[in-house]
């Protein structure tokens, strides 16, 4: 009995290791010009358009021009107030507020979705927050319920600089988000809005889990925390992307339990598209009927085959569409 139980708990300690789940099928990839501070860091398909953000750039979102195999991101300034009081801890936040002048970005964008309005919403993982960017008039940061951070913080989450909110989906109706907490421990949370706030109505927090994963053979790295890269919300169920493991899942909106994965590690980790990097750089993500558009931060670093510019892949959908059993 004993040595069973130590084998569980060995067995509870180790490295996920990666299912074998079916291949994307890449059908073209995008460098993309003219991001600012380039580091692309969300995606969503709004109206047809796609746009973008930088974890780099306050001031200004992007749409992507598409026309070209190069795409052109186009800017649009926005003046954003001064961002609200989340209830994350003073020493997260100094941490943010030290490093911010060194890597550029305060509000550090890491994720973009939008409703059927048109609102764009951006979420800030320097201070917990989401930003809603109209058609017309000012932006304005969301009056969220401080509930959601300490819910979060009370599973596990939102506890480490630099590993808070990584992902944004919204509903096509505007009156319910998810956020995707990035990482030690990775998370999905709700928020409903109620008047003019969001609260936790029923509780936020749909899921917290932690633990290693190993990456793809390709990457010949060790074995790093699981994690959200970013979040979509098509056909009423979510789908995580998940940097660490190169796949994209399909997750229940009320539970965030797995239905289903893809991978997309073969074709994104070919000789030529490598980075002298140990981790995954897959941030953003973005579905449609016919298939995936996942965003690339490449930082600083140089692909294998000297492309310096972030990249957006498009990979097919799976036979039988998102929405498939088996």
């Amino acid at each position: 009995m004993r040595s069973a139980l130590l084998g569980l708990l060995w067995l509870g300690a180790a490295p996920v290791m990666a299912n074998t789940w079916p291949e994307l099928v890449l059908q073209s990839e995008h460098p993309v010009a003219g991001m600012r501070g380039g580091n692309l860091s969300g995606l969503a398909l709004c109206s047809g358009e796609l746009w973008t953000v930088s974890d780099r750039d306050d001031d200004q979102i992007y749409r992507l021009d598409q026309r070209t195999t190069v795409w052109q991101a186009e800017a649009l300034s926005i003046e954003v107030p001064p961002p609200p009081e989340s209830g994350l801890p003073w020493g997260v936040r100094m941490m943010g507020k030290a490093i911010s002048p060194l890597r550029g970005g305060a509000l550090d964008f890491e994720g973009i979705t939008c409703d059927d309005a048109g609102n764009r919403y951006v979420v800030s993982e320097a201070h917990a927050a989401v930003l809603q960017v109209p058609l017309t008039g000012a932006p304005a940061w969301l009056k969220i319920d401080p509930t959601l951070v300490r819910q979060a913080r009370a599973s596990g989450m939102l506890l480490h600089f630099n590993a808070l909110f990584e992902g944004i989906a919204i509903n096509p109706q505007g009156n319910q988000i998810w956020l995707a907490a990035e990482r030690e421990r990775r998370g999905l949370l709700t928020i409903r809005k109620k008047q003019s706030v969001w609260d936790c109505a029923g509780g936020c927090v749909l899921m917290s889990e932690g633990g290693l994963e190993q990456a793809p053979p390709q990457l010949k790295a060790k074995a790093q925390q699981k994690d959200f890269a970013d979040l979509a919300l098509f056909e009423g169920k979510l789908f995580t992307l998940e940097r660490m493991a190169y796949r994209i899942c399909r997750r229940t909106p009320d539970t965030g339990e797995i239905e289903r994965c893809w991978s997309f590690a073969n074709d994104a980790l070919t000789e030529g598209r490598l980075y002298n990097s140990a981790y995954g750089n897959a941030e953003a993500l973005s579905l449609d009927a016919k298939g995936a558009w996942i965003g690339v931060d490449n930082g600083n670093h140089v692909r294998a085959d000297g492309e310096k510019r972030p990249i957006v892949w498009r990979f097919a959908a799976p036979q039988g569409g998102w929405s498939v059993k088996s």
